[in-house]
């Protein structure tokens, strides 16, 4: 065992998602101290662009933020075997019937580290092509356009709070710009 990190766990909660543990924890100075994390499966997120330049976004319902909220398409990598692109490319066709003929990953990177190990790669999808999967049964979801220009309005006027969405839709612009 290390001089840092996990010297035990109790599993708290499990679902299809996510595990719950509670456990003593060292720190790098040798202070030990009971912490809760949450054991969280790799996602991914993806600012699909249509050919007028157009951001491809979704509303979907999040009860966690009291209703329907404005967001880039994104998913756990929860099928056994599946890469991290092939995953980018089923969301998209879960959640706004495309896939990409071009994938470009954009970041990587950990979502809320103080307490969770969920782990989002970040890509932008261009030459998008119809291509159509069910969505997920537990999923809500209703599928928009907008610019960049309104995407970055809606951002500033907080129609857009979440913050995959405004990190990918500004590193999605960034990259495009610099193109």
């Amino acid at each position: 065992m290390s001089d840092t990190g996990e010297l035990n766990r109790t599993l708290i909660y499990h679902c299809r998602v996510f595990d719950v543990y509670e456990g003593d924890v060292r720190l790098p100075d040798g202070r030990i101290f009971k912490q809760s994390w949450i054991d969280h499966r790799p996602c991914i997120a993806v600012v699909p662009v249509n050919a007028d330049g157009n951001l491809v976004l979704i509303r979907q319902y999040r009860q966690a933020a009291g209703g329907m909220i404005v967001e880039i398409p994104a998913g756990n990598m929860d099928r056994e075997g599946e890469n991290v692109e092939a995953c980018v490319q089923r969301e998209l066709a879960e959640e706004v019937g495309f896939q990409a003929g071009r994938l470009i990953r954009l970041f990587e990177g950990y979502l809320v580290p103080g307490y969770c190990n969920e782990y989002m790669y970040f890509y932008l999808a261009l030459d998008l092509q119809p291509a159509s999967l069910p969505a997920d049964e537990d999923e809500y979801i209703r599928v928009m356009t907008a610019s960049f220009e309104e995407a970055r309005q809606m951002i500033r006027e907080k129609a857009i709070i979440d913050a995959k969405t405004a990190l990918g839709i500004q590193m999605a612009r960034e990259y495009l710009a610099a193109s």
